[in-house]
């Protein structure tokens, strides 16, 4: 019985050399972005409890703080969208964008009011929003 060449074959390349090929941007931006996705998690997840435990805020604050932070955040990838479409600088939008957000992250943990924590958390997600829409077109 002849078997048929099928598609996959070998005109499909193997994922060893795929992985290879990726430019070293692409490697960058990418372990640039895990970390910071890892060290957010890592803070945000109990930031709530911080805020509730440690700094007596109430579930209406803390209601508060996350959804102004959460609502800055999108507010701020439309405008970062068009602003990295008109001026090409998306590598320059991407880096500001989580030097913003890296820049906020000692913050927390040395935060002794709601208003530091508000303060840092609003200008995380404006770094989140800045670098959205550039990394996105960059990758």
């Amino acid at each position: 019985m002849h078997r048929q060449p099928s598609d996959n074959d070998s005109d499909s390349p193997s994922p060893h050399r795929t992985i290879h090929s990726l430019p070293t941007g692409i490697w960058v931006l990418g372990f640039v972005s895990m970390f910071m996705d890892i060290s957010s998690e890592l803070i945000h997840s109990l930031l709530p409890v911080f805020m509730g435990t440690v700094l007596g805020a109430s579930m209406s604050t803390i209601g508060w703080v996350e959804g102004v932070a959460e609502a800055t955040a999108s507010i701020t990838k439309i405008f970062s969208g068009v602003i990295s479409d008109y001026l090409g600088k998306r590598k320059w939008l991407a880096a500001l964008g989580y030097g913003l957000a890296a820049m906020t992250k000692p913050v927390f943990p040395l935060a002794n009011s709601i208003a530091w924590v508000f303060g840092a958390r609003f200008v995380d997600r404006i770094g989140k929003g800045i670098r959205g829409a550039p990394r996105d077109a960059l990758v």
